[in-house]
């Protein structure tokens, strides 16, 4: 009899600890995109090429959701979950409100933690595929894929766990990121006009470039470099392009939004570069 009682002792203890794993390791959350500014003319659709609709700032939009800025429009996002945003509230040392009407949103957000963050800028047309997060332990993991079908992104993505995945797919390549702060272009045709790395946020970080097709294998783009079709491999960025990079990404990572100086379209800076928009 105590030879049963031990056995079902340790039954249950098992029958607990694996629980206890259970429970230490999600099977996964779906994770929301939320909307922290639009600037211009912007909107949605619960499906590629379906009815689009106004897209407003506070806005969490599902794994599905497609994104179309246009003529003039930008659009921050926030990858990951579902984030309060404080619009509603008055905390002036984290808000005020933009006093340009064609931006809707926030002048200054810092949040308390480095966040994934996308900006689109005009005329692009970007898929949000995939957005899971799963606890395991001590590890956050993350799944993320996007699909930009048109347009240019920047994009600041914080340090992943070693598990994670960030994939932004493109018409004839895929990126594979980590801990890195980039912009990635396309040309009309879909083919990619410009991949390049403003800076990495650890040792591990950059973009990894994969075109569609075996003729150009597999390769890294690291910090302050960049690659265009052409390039046998990537070269550094220009102290020019690095300068505006410099101030469009601290824009982007801090959700820091203003009207800079220069152009709208950047022509002052970037024309003679070919980098505008």
């Amino acid at each position: 009899m105590k030879k049963i009682q031990t056995l079902l002792g340790l039954a249950f203890c098992g029958v607990l600890l694996t629980a206890g794993f259970v429970a230490s390791a999600d099977t996964g959350k779906t994770g929301y995109a939320t909307v922290i500014r639009v600037k211009g003319s912007a909107t949605y659709s619960l499906v590629a090429g379906g009815t689009e609709y106004p897209l407003v700032p506070g806005k969490f939009l599902d794994p599905g959701t497609t994104i179309y800025t246009h003529d003039r429009g930008e659009v921050d996002v926030i990858l990951g979950k579902a984030i309060d945003l404080p619009q509603a509230k008055w905390v002036p040392e984290r808000i005020s409100l933009a006093v340009d009407a064609p931006v809707r949103g926030m002048i200054t957000y810092k949040p308390s933690a480095e966040q994934n963050v996308v900006r689109l800028m005009p005329n692009t047309t970007l898929t949000i595929d995939k957005l899971t997060t799963v606890s395991s332990f001590a590890d956050t993991v993350s799944d993320t894929e996007l699909d930009l079908k048109k347009g240019s992104i920047y994009a600041s993505v914080k340090v992943l766990s070693a598990a994670s995945q960030y994939l932004v797919k493109t018409p004839t390549g895929i990126a594979g990121v980590r801990g890195t702060q980039f912009y990635l272009a396309l040309n009309d045709d879909g083919t990619i006009k410009i991949a390049a790395v403003y800076k990495t946020n650890d040792a591990n970080g950059g973009l990894w470039l994969t075109p569609n097709g075996a003729v150009i294998p597999p390769f890294l783009i690291s910090a302050g470099q960049m690659w265009e079709p052409g390039d046998a491999n990537p070269v550094p960025i220009t102290p020019q392009v690095i300068s505006f990079y410099q101030l469009t990404f601290s824009a982007v990572r801090t959700i820091y939004i203003q009207e800079v100086s220069y152009d709208y379209d950047h022509t002052k800076v970037l024309e003679s570069s070919d980098y505008g928009y």
